[in-house]
């Protein structure tokens, strides 16, 4: 039986009007050996983005889910160990949202760990020459959001899928001096070796 993995991406947000975790999505296969690739984008904005997870979720069955989001000013590609349960946003979202110390869900734990094998996904990376090491923190804006209701919705719906995020640099092509970035052709080698090194463990 072929395993499915579903990738998402943001839409651009802030003053920006690009977003690599959108675009890196169109160098993406299809499909990673028998592992089916999805590949979805997701709205900047605190509840929508949860509603669109959990209707990608309940479509796609997938086994895996990773979602990637852009941290400026980080050189290497970065999966996520922890996510909280608290929105505090330092700039609004796409909707005008701008939440200052507030949890998540109500009934929800302090914190997820990620459930997919970041050791794994970081030595693969690693392998194909690019910068990669673990982050502590997704912060505490839509990236965590994300993070933390995916694998709150995972727990209580769907046990066996497992999910995480991982942040990537600025993109060369977005034309921001004085920060840490990467080709995008770079990225998108990244993020097919950490979909590599998760379609490993699904089988």
């Amino acid at each position: 039986m072929s395993m499915k993995i579903l990738v998402t991406g943001f839409e651009p947000f802030g003053k920006e009007t690009y977003n690599p975790s959108l675009e890196v999505l169109n160098l993406l296969p299809d499909e990673i050996g028998d592992t089916a690739i999805v590949k979805a984008v997701l709205p900047v904005v605190r509840y929508e983005s949860l509603e669109r997870m959990q209707r990608l979720i309940e479509q796609e069955k997938p086994d895996a889910i990773l979602s990637l989001g852009v941290a400026g000013g980080r050189s290497a590609v970065t999966p996520e160990r922890t996510a909280v349960n608290i929105d505090d946003f330092r700039i609004p979202d796409n909707g005008g949202f701008q939440p200052v110390d507030e949890r998540i869900f109500a009934d929800g734990p302090d914190a997820y760990f990620t459930v997919l094998p970041y050791r794994q996904m970081i030595r693969a990376i690693k392998d194909r020459g690019i910068a990669a090491s673990l982050s502590e923190s997704a912060g505490t804006f839509v990236c965590n959001h994300v993070f933390y209701g995916t694998r709150y919705y995972c727990e209580k719906n769907h046990p066996h899928i497992r999910s995480g995020f991982m942040h990537i640099p600025y993109a060369q092509e977005q034309g921001i001096k004085d920060s840490p970035s990467l080709a995008l052709s770079e990225i998108g080698e990244a993020v097919r070796a950490a979909l590599s090194a998760i379609a490993d463990t699904l089988y």
